[in-house]
Formats: C-alpha cells, sequence, structure tokens
C-alpha cells in the first residue's frame, strides 16, 4: 500500500514538472487576438514606417510570429516555409508577418538585409521592443512564438526556445495553416 502511494505520490510531481516545463507564449487557441499595435516594417507595402500589421489583414487568415533570432537557421527555414504557404493561400488573402522583438543596435540592417536576400514574396518583417506588445504576453523564454490566426481568434499556436524548432515543427505549423484557410 505504501509502495502504491508513493509511486502515485512521485507519477503526480513528474507530471507537475512536466507541466511548468511547456513553454506558453502569445494567444493560445480559442483566445481573441488582443489587437492593434504598431512595430517598424521592415519590407512590404508600409516598409519604414510603424504600421499595425494586424490591422492590414482584418479577419482573413494570418501566421504571425514572433521571434527573438533572425540568424537561426530554423527560424529562416520557418520563415521561408511560412512565406510560402502564405503565397500558396494568396487566393483566400491570407496574411502573414513575423516581429523581431529585440533592441539590438543593428536589428534593423540586419532584417533589412535578410529581407533582401531571401526575396520573401507575402512575409513582412518588422521590429519591436524585446518584450514584444504588452498584450500579446510574448514569454521572455520563447526565441519563437507563432500563432494561426482567423478572424482575429488563434486557431493554433507553437512556442520554441532558441534552437529547438525542428523541421518536423516546421511541417506541423504548415499543415495547421489548414485549420485557417477556407477548404479548397
Amino acid at each position: 500500500m505504501i509502495r502504491t502511494l508513493f509511486a502515485a505520490a512521485v507519477a503526480v510531481t513528474l507530471v507537475g514538472f512536466a507541466t511548468a516545463a511547456e513553454l506558453k507564449s502569445g494567444p493560445q487557441p480559442g483566445d481573441k487576438v488582443p489587437g492593434p499595435f504598431a512595430p517598424l516594417n521592415i519590407n512590404g507595402k508600409s516598409a519604414g514606417e510603424k504600421h499595425c500589421l494586424f490591422c492590414d489583414n482584418g479577419n482573413n487568415p494570418v501566421v504571425m510570429i514572433f521571434a527573438r533570432t533572425p540568424d537561426c537557421p530554423g527560424t529562416q527555414k520557418l520563415l521561408k516555409a511560412v512565406d510560402a504557404a502564405t503565397a500558396a493561400n494568396s487566393d483566400c488573402k491570407m496574411g502573414s508577418f513575423v516581429v523581431f522583438c529585440t533592441d539590438e543596435e543593428k536589428a534593423e540592417a540586419k532584417l533589412k538585409e535578410l529581407a533582401e536576400k531571401e526575396g520573401y514574396k507575402k512575409l513582412v518583417l518588422s521590429l519591436d521592443t524585446p518584450a514584444g506588445p504588452s498584450k500579446y504576453n510574448v514569454a521572455k523564454d520563447a526565441d519563437l512564438t507563432v500563432v494561426l490566426y482567423t478572424e482575429r481568434v488563434s486557431k493554433a499556436n507553437y512556442s520554441f526556445e532558441k534552437g529547438k524548432i525542428t523541421d518536423k515543427d516546421i511541417d506541423a505549423i504548415v499543415k495547421d495553416v489548414s485549420k485557417i484557410v477556407p477548404s479548397k
């Protein structure tokens, strides 16, 4: 009996640690996306201006990414995949943007160089403070937060510590675009 109780206590403790270790960042599935904010746009129609990308996209399907490290290989793969998925779904006015949350002195120049090098067709790069927009609850430990939303409601959320995103994760994110675009 004592062994059974001890085993149960250990199991509950381990479950508690696993839950506590889960990284939660940004609007979760079912949450309303908090609303307007105006990061500095690096590319796109409002390049060089502080402009609201949330406002531009309205009720359309959107992949919104908060990132901290533009030069991580996983981040770059994700951005290319999201840009391709956005272009493939342009008929339903799908949008995508990434908000780099940093106060690095040369961030704007680095992001301009990245946008030019990669030639994104639809993905807009932007720049905000290290905390990100206050109502969005971007976790400090999250190097990447990916929110897929439509009609301003989150349908999927992924959060990753630095260097933790895998090709399998990127495939899952792209697959979840089906949650926000109309069936074809």
